[in-house]
């Protein structure tokens, strides 16, 4: 794709203190952590990405810093890599630099040392700010931990801090989530992120089969759910731009953003992903995607080496790339710009998923504004539904 087109990294910390038994991230919990040999690692893969001619002269936009849990790592890992990407390509004036934190791992001389390494935007794990939920979730950290958290990163000197938070858990009811709502809106973070509790394949929690199913949420009341989140976030100056992300006027994560405006990302780390778009050149008009390896030691091998550490990749062809693009841009409170599809595609939307679409635009669960065609409220909770039409 043309120079001029922002390009993101993203950078895996694959280490936790303990694996929650909710989650499906690469993450790995380790008694001893050889950070120099991960940085270097890190260093490494990246310097070969970047000669790579797909990247080479691009401009990174942002920076996001995931895992596991990245505030575990040393603040001289974190700057050493935002040190080596400025060296190896342009930043954009206003970058953004955002890294994941967990209250149970982090002291505010932590998010000082991140705050001076370059980090500029914290994200941080809290998930709930009730004991009894948080003991379920087998979080490390208490409500009041999570409070102390957030004002120990605005004492750092982190003006942009978003909140992760979780609904539709075990026995929850809506008036105690709207509760949690009220104590996050009262710390005032810049951005909200609200999931609902998912029961992912190969976790611990998905191990405890239907026991655990029979307490959460059906289908009705996972719906009060999301509606209730949006409709308070709405009333406390929150903008929903993003079906589960809520944010100030001038907050908006600019990263995650990238990804659902199918914009091109680097990805380094153990489990990392990538993508790149071949428009514009000899290509088919696809993309091509890889994940890296999983493990951390293997990684660091394998990245040591030569800066090599693709476990998987693939080549999707146009029309799967049509479909992902749709899909994810659907994700966006906006939408999707058609003159945007047509440029890249050289296909209108109407054109080629006129007919999966007719239905969904029918029952008014998709509608056109003008040159944007995106979810309406009755349509939100098909989005995954509509998703399933377009491949």
């Amino acid at each position: 794709m043309s120079e001029s087109t922002p390009l993101l990294l993203y950078v895996h910390i694959p280490y936790c203190v303990h694996k929650c038994h909710y989650c499906d991230f690469n993450s790995h919990v380790c008694g001893e952590h050889d950070w120099r040999q991960y940085e270097l690692a890190l260093l490494s893969e990246l310097s070969q990405w970047a000669r790579q001619p797909q990247f080479t002269g691009r401009e990174l936009a942002s920076i996001f810093f995931g895992g596991g849990t990245p505030s575990l790592a040393p603040a001289s890992l974190i700057e050493s890599v935002i040190g080596k990407a400025f060296e190896l390509f342009r930043f954009s004036d206003d970058i953004e630099i955002s890294l994941e934190a967990n209250p149970g791992t982090v002291d505010q001389s932590n998010f000082a040392g991140f705050r001076e390494a370059g980090v500029n935007r914290l994200s941080i794990g809290v998930q709930s700010l009730k004991d009894e939920e948080l003991k379920w979730l087998e979080r490390i950290h208490s409500g009041e931990q999570a409070v102390v958290a957030l004002k120990a990163g605005r004492a750092a000197g982190f003006e942009n801090i978003n909140l992760d938070l979780m609904y539709g858990l075990p026995n929850q009811t809506v008036e105690g989530w709207v509760e949690t709502l009220n104590r996050a809106i009262d710390l005032n973070p810049e951005h909200l992120s609200c999931y609902q509790l998912t029961v992912e394949p190969h976790t611990k929690l998905a191990a405890e089969g239907d026991r655990v199913a029979a307490e959460l949420p059906d289908d009705e009341l996972a719906l009060e759910f999301l509606f209730k989140t949006r409709e308070r976030l709405a009333e406390a100056g929150y903008e929903a731009y993003e079906v589960s992300n809520f944010a100030r006027e001038g907050f908006k994560c600019r990263h995650n953003d990238g990804y659902w405006l199918y914009r091109d990302y680097i990805g380094i780390g153990a489990g990392a992903s990538g993508k790149w778009d071949h428009m514009g050149t000899s290509e088919d008009g696809g993309v091509t995607r890889y994940s890296n390896i999983r493990n951390p030691e293997k990684y660091i091998e394998s990245a040591l080496k030569d800066g090599r550490a693709i476990n998987s990749d693939e080549r999707l062809p146009k029309g799967t790339a049509e479909a992902e693009a749709l899909w994810q841009g659907l994700r966006r409170t906006g939408g999707i710009s058609d003159s945007w599809f047509s440029e890249r595609f050289d296909v209108d939307i109407k054109t080629q998923f006129g007919n999966e679409l007719a239905s969904w635009l029918s029952e008014k669960k998709l509608t056109w504004e003008g040159n944007y065609l995106h979810l309406t409220d009755r349509g939100l909770p098909f989005a995954d539904s509509i998703a399933s039409d377009l491949f």
